[in-house]
């Protein structure tokens, strides 16, 4: 125990002078929010993995594999890779080309500028408060894993979390967010690297790795599980998965980091650099099949309850794997790995209500008295406050959390990231699309996912479609809301197109 809390506080340590220096950066709202733009491709590559591999991918997703088998890394690892880089790659280039014309801040004010529409901003900023599930989905994997380190209450781990990161992110903004997230991220690629070969030996035994898992149930090898109640089918593992990682891009603490880049150059490096290390994190939940071989079932029994508790499959791995002083260090990674997605949505969150929600708000009062300079300076003193607020609702939320932490992040993020699609597809590709149109579409698309969700089950008992697995209702909203309406957009805007070619020319 001595030796986690020396680890642990070495970490705060290094960690703290990490937000010490980005806060001797940062003097002003623009600062906070997206930086100077002289950050290195490479910091900001490993900055972006480390914010997409969070808590769920080290800590939760384990989990599912090891209840689902390969149908659950397929669509958590290898069909939502694929969405992911793909889309990443699609939309970073132009994103900064046209943030950096018109001075975006964040995501929301991106779509604002692209419609001119602050109206349309101030939904995003709504929209975006969605991701609050995600911060108690990672608040409450890291509790678990300080809990069984340092042996501390449910209460006191979520009052070190918050507090810390908070504190940090409080400061420094986006640099600390960077700084950290550079130290974080390289030290979750190396325990990635250690965690994939501790189980290397299972594929030379004299039964194989496969067969092995087969014995305990042969729906876990399978491509498609069909007696999962989330990886039952075709779509649910494969479409699901890849339409799920194009949406998860267009979350605003993931695309806005190519608004840190100053050329489309320096994207294209930092697009390299952050796409390899995403390959090697989204493996990282493949752990689940050793646990599966390797962890007694008793151990993943909660004490009070007796019931199964599958979010406690990797911290009940690195504890069976490895020796008591490796734990130990992989276990304050783990917390890094939380840490360095948590402190980029605080960053994604507080910017985007205080530019988005609360600026505009500031700007109708003064009625013109305030110049540009005094709202900004305004809305850097809320987003501080909004911080501190974020932090307090995170904390009453996590203080009883729910049964599945996985499922309860996802359905939020997901709803944010599906309704955002719509705007950022039809902004990027054409100037002067309907305004009201996009709305809709977004509206539309959000609406579906949460239905599908919280009813889709009752309402439609003959389908098949596995309507708890929020990765499947936010792919079917994409479908039935988002793909058809940039369709209609682009036919609008070709017929568009066609009507002004037809015309007499002067």
């Amino acid at each position: 125990m001595s030796l986690a809390w020396g680890l642990f506080l070495l970490y705060i340590a290094g960690t703290t002078y990490l937000g010490w220096l980005g806060f001797k950066k940062t003097d002003n709202f623009s600062a906070f929010a997206i930086g100077l733009g002289d950050m290195h491709p490479f910091v900001v590559g490993i900055t972006m993995a480390a914010s997409v591999a969070s808590a769920a991918t080290f800590i939760i997703n384990p989990g599912f594999i090891y209840v689902h088998g390969f149908s659950a890394l397929i669509h958590m690892g290898l069909a939502l890779c694929i969405g992911f880089c793909t889309m990443l790659i699609i939309l970073s280039f132009k994103f900064r080309q046209l943030g950096e014309s018109s001075k975006a801040l964040t995501m929301p004010d991106w779509i604002s500028k692209q419609f001119k529409s602050k109206a349309f901003g101030v939904y995003f900023s709504i929209v975006n408060l969605f991701a609050l599930a995600f911060v108690v989905l990672i608040v409450g994997g890291l509790s678990i894993v300080m809990q069984e380190l340092l042996g501390l209450t449910n209460v006191m781990s979520l009052i070190i979390i918050l507090t810390f990161v908070t504190g940090y992110v409080f400061i420094g903004g986006t640099y600390a967010h960077v700084f950290t997230n550079t130290l974080q991220g390289s030290l979750m690629l190396g325990v990635t690297v250690l965690i994939l070969a501790s189980g290397a030996y299972l594929f030379f035994e004299d039964q194989s790795f496969i067969s092995m898992l087969a014995e305990q149930d042969k729906n876990l090898i399978a491509p498609i599980n069909p007696e999962s109640n989330l990886f039952n089918d075709f779509f649910s593992v494969y479409l699901s998965g890849f339409l799920i990682g194009t949406a998860l891009v267009c979350q605003p603490h993931i695309l806005t980091k190519a608004l840190y880049m100053k050329s489309d150059k320096q994207v294209k490096q930092y697009l390299i650099f952050g796409i390899v290390a995403l390959v090697l994190f989204f493996l990282l939940p493949a752990a689940g099949f050793y646990a599966r071989l390797t962890v007694p079932a008793d151990q993943l029994v909660d004490a009070a309850s007796g019931a199964f508790r599958q979010d406690l499959v990797m911290t009940a791995y690195i504890k069976n794997a490895f020796p008591e002083w490796l734990f130990t260090v992989i276990s304050v990674v783990l917390l890094a790995a939380g840490m360095s997605t948590l402190d980029g949505l605080l960053v994604s969150l507080s910017t985007i209500t205080a530019n988005d929600m609360i600026l505009p708000i500031i700007a109708a009062k003064s009625k013109g008295t305030a110049t540009n300079e005094e709202q900004l300076k305004k809305a850097y003193t809320w987003s501080h406050v909004i911080l501190v607020v974020i932090a307090i609702v995170a904390f009453l939320i996590a203080l009883n959390p729910p049964q599945l932490l996985g499922i309860f992040g996802q359905v939020g993020v997901y709803g944010m990231a599906v309704a955002a699609v719509p705007p950022l597809l039809i902004g990027i590709f054409w100037e002067d699309a309907s305004l009201k149109i996009t709305w809709w579409i977004s509206a539309i698309t959000l609406f579906v996912h949460f239905f599908l969700y919280f009813f889709g089950a009752e309402l439609f008992p003959q389908i098949s479609l596995t309507f708890a697995n929020p990765g499947v209702t936010a792919s079917l909203a994409l479908i039935v809301g988002a793909i058809p309406g940039v369709l209609l957009i682009w036919f609008l805007e070709r017929l568009n197109k066609e009507k002004t070619k037809a015309l007499p020319q002067r």
